[in-house]
């Protein structure tokens, strides 16, 4: 049987550039804070919640951005599933929540840095902005694992459960980041299989 669904569109983000359909979108060598800063002004994210984020949301936005934008509606529901994995979960933020709360002589743990010490929370932050409203989760592996990625949204969609699923990888610990997202439908040039989700991630 033929497979019916598709990679619609999909984003890469490492070493300070961003390709879109693996052609180059923007590039800035800075520090990934100064990075994300340009990148936000290049996409035209216009979001202000933006900056108060941790850095693996900033990164999970930035990618998601270029493929939801001409996809779905933020101003209505849509029935986007969201299937997110990395290596690190959300450790980044945990060391800086940690140092805040390791001297007992300058004890001021804050909850803005708090709320961001689940991974999970990136998948929030895209669904407020883009109104998703379907199944969502998010898992921690060594590496990118393409056959559980294909297995779980090819799930999600024959059975009804979603009509599209963003999926992919976010990774960020210090200044060492890589995103690789897709969209996953039932219209697209490029076939869904692990095959072709292993290409691109890797191309």
């Amino acid at each position: 049987m033929a497979n019916p669904y598709f990679i619609k569109s999909y984003c890469k983000i490492q070493d300070g550039k961003i390709a879109l359909e693996g052609a180059p979108y923007f590039e800035a060598g800075q520090t990934f804070g100064e990075f994300s800063k340009l990148a936000y002004q290049h996409i035209g994210l216009n979001y202000p919640k933006f900056f108060k984020m941790d850095n693996m949301s900033k990164l999970a936005m930035l990618a998601s951005e270029p493929i939801l934008r001409n996809n779905v509606d933020p101003s209505q529901e849509n029935d986007v599933a969201i299937v997110f994995a990395n290596k690190s979960s959300s450790l980044d933020t945990d060391v800086r929540y940690q140092k805040s709360i390791a001297d007992p002589e300058n004890y001021f743990p804050s909850p803005a840095v708090f709320v961001y010490t689940l991974a999970n929370i990136c998948i929030g932050e895209i669904s407020i902005r883009h109104q998703l409203k379907s199944e969502n989760c998010f898992f921690i592996f060594e590496t990118f694992d393409a056959d559980v990625m294909f297995a779980y949204a090819d799930s999600l969609l024959r059975s009804g459960k979603a009509e599209q699923v963003l999926a992919g990888w976010i990774e960020l610990y210090d200044e060492h980041y890589h995103a690789f997202m897709y969209l996953v439908a039932a219209d697209g040039t490029i076939e869904h299989t692990k095959q072709n989700i292993e290409f691109l991630y890797n191309r």
